[in-house]
């Protein structure tokens, strides 16, 4: 099998297989306003099937959300990161952050309230945790 990567797009969406790390990943919006997400290899394989009417909310309800710019006219820009490594599992995405980005902590309590990023807790938790111990380790240092 080759290491390149394999894609698959429609309008406005497009996900991506890597063979080399045997990841799936996907990218919602364009422009200014996009979304991340890691993706299974049912979801990259059925995405653009005819019987999936709104692929984006096919990605959207069966992956783990990893980013999202936001710059819509509605108000001003921002960010979320909900992985901090995002720019790791999708290079190809070319993701850029807009306007203020949320703190940590605001983004920790979004994925502890939302059913929508609850595929994000665990990994959030344990960021936090880490960014906690850092935190005392330096205080008591």
């Amino acid at each position: 099998m080759s290491d390149k990567l394999i894609f698959k797009k429609g309008w406005g969406w497009k996900v991506c297989f890597d063979p080399k790390r045997n990841l799936y990943t996907a990218k919602t919006g364009d422009g200014p306003s996009i979304d991340l997400y890691e993706i299974n290899k049912e979801v990259f394989d059925h995405v653009d099937d005819p019987d999936i009417e709104y692929p984006t909310l096919y990605i959207h309800e069966n992956g783990r959300h990893l980013f999202m710019a936001v710059d819509d006219r509605c108000g001003p820009p921002y960010t979320v990161i909900l992985d901090s490594d995002y720019e790791e599992l999708c290079p190809w995405a070319n993701a850029t952050t807009r306007g203020k980005t949320w703190d940590e902590d605001m983004t920790d309590a979004v994925v502890e309230i939302f059913e929508s990023e609850k595929d994000n807790r665990d990994q959030r938790r344990k960021k936090r945790a880490e960014r906690l111990k850092k935190a005392k380790e330096s205080d008591n240092g």
